[in-house]
């Protein structure tokens, strides 16, 4: 039995001289279904399992992964991880660690692995199909879920078995008229079952970014320079991650290499600008029971009206910097040391109607969807790729945008933010910490208005 291996686990590197240690088993399973102008490109059908055993010995890590569940390979295991905790002791205080037991399940309402792959696949064959038009080039339909299954025991005590379930159903449509080519993408994501497809209008899906696709090869050339820019709630959250979120990972923060160190208490934006990492957020791509050191998901206030109040924590940098951990102690998977990372990051709402912010801008441009943006929790720059916007010309909107670039240093731009709408909106997607270890994430926000550079496209 799992929960009898890896207690046996914990007992044995506790007699080796863990001051405190961990034993986590992990299975994920993945389905991955991509159609292109109605083929079948890809189908993928995979589960990955193993486990991973921490100690913890005079403030230094020891860890050891393995793909066996073997009782000889596990306990093989168990000694090398503390083996490998060997090095000069380290001004680190004891962890702050509660026992927990319990045994949690997603409260799904049609489990992924009660529908049959073939309905899966004519899914995204529908919405596939539901985007032809006359200029649409490249019809995309795509599924994913993610079903990944832990038990954890420590040396506290714990024992804990969760389970977590994402899903994603994507629409992209390739538009062309001869000389341009232009994109459009919609889709929902979450914690959730496949109730997430079956509650859908697949049709009406695929239409609409078809027809979106289409409207945007009439796009103009965007203006450059200085702006006043309405940012959508996927590009706030894309400032919100990228900058203010990485920048905010406490294991950055107590080595110095964020631009955020020693920054709480002081003021990092406008009154308006309140911004939190919460990874309790219902249905939410980035939601987490626990985190995988077993801590119970949070809700972090990163700022609150403009002054920064805190960081996102593992045990470790929670115990260095003697505040208790927030739940943000994530891998990518079993075989991968825990970081700081985040989960639901995104700036609060404000009191404002999008219609208001609209109303009242002599001369700027709305956002519509992010291409991409850079992580620089260093600097603070800013960088991103919109997809399109909409020049807005005294209180209302006059013309459709080409794909154009912000730019600007992070508290700068917040520092300018003078509204923000009421509604915050979450897009999921996958983080990497630097360039490796992918975790499932959502940012989001609402309609920001600042002032930002623009290079158009």
């Amino acid at each position: 039995m799992m929960h009898d291996l890896l207690l046996k686990a914990v007992n044995n590197m506790q007699k080796m001289g863990a001051e405190f240690c961990d034993a986590r088993s992990q299975t994920i399973k993945n389905i991955g279904i991509q159609s292109v102008n109605g083929d079948i490109r890809h189908l993928s059908d995979r589960t990955v399992g193993g486990v991973c055993l921490r100690a913890w010995v005079n403030g230094r890590w020891g860890y050891y992964s393995s793909t066996s569940f073997n009782a000889g390979d596990v306990k093989k295991a168990a000694g090398t991880a503390v083996a490998n905790a060997a090095g000069s002791p380290r001004g680190c205080k004891d962890l702050n660690v509660t026992e927990i037991k319990t045994k949690k399940r997603q409260g799904l309402m049609i489990h992924p692995d009660d529908v049959d792959m073939k309905e899966k696949v004519s899914a995204v064959l529908a919405v596939d199909s539901a985007q032809t038009s006359e200029k649409v080039l490249n019809r995309v339909g795509s599924y994913s879920e993610e079903i990944t299954k832990n038990i954890l025991m420590n040396s506290v005590g714990s024992e804990m078995e969760w389970e977590e379930v994402r899903t994603r159903f994507r629409a992209m449509s390739v538009a062309s008229d001869g000389q341009r080519m232009e994109r459009y993408y919609n889709g929902p994501d979450g914690t959730c079952g496949y109730e997430l497809v079956k509650n859908l209008d697949i049709e009406a899906l695929g239409r609409e970014t078809a027809k979106e696709a289409v409207l945007t090869l009439n796009a103009k050339r965007t203006p450059s320079g200085p702006m006043t820019v309405i940012s959508d709630p996927m590009v706030s959250g894309l400032l919100a991650h990228e900058v203010m979120g990485h920048a905010s990972e406490a294991d950055e923060v107590v080595k110095r290499r964020s631009f955020l160190t020693d920054a709480v208490g002081k003021k990092v934006a406008s009154d308006i600008i309140s911004m939190y990492d919460d990874g309790t957020v219902d249905g939410a791509h980035g939601t987490i029971l626990y985190d995988d050191e077993g801590t119970p998901a949070s809700c972090t206030q990163i700022i609150k009206n403009g002054i920064y109040t805190g960081y996102m924590h593992t045990l470790e940098s929670a115990s260095l910097m003697s505040v208790r951990p927030t739940g943000n102690g994530r891998s990518e998977n079993y075989g991968k040391r825990i970081w700081a990372r985040m989960t639901n990051t995104f700036f609060g709402p404000g009191d404002r109607t999008l219609d208001d912010l609209i109303a009242d801008t002599k001369y700027g441009i709305l956002c519509d969807k992010m291409v991409n943006g850079m992580e620089d929790p260093v600097g603070g720059g800013f960088e991103a790729k919109v997809l399109r916007g909409f020049l807005i010309e005294n209180g209302k909107i006059t013309d459709m945008l080409r794909s154009f670039t912000l730019t600007g240093r992070a508290l700068e731009i917040l520092g300018t933010v003078d509204a923000a709408t009421k509604d915050i909106i979450f897009d999921g997607g996958m983080c990497g910490k630097g360039i490796e270890d992918w975790v499932n994430v959502s940012s989001g926000g609402p309609y920001c208005r600042a002032s930002i550079i623009v290079g158009g496209g």
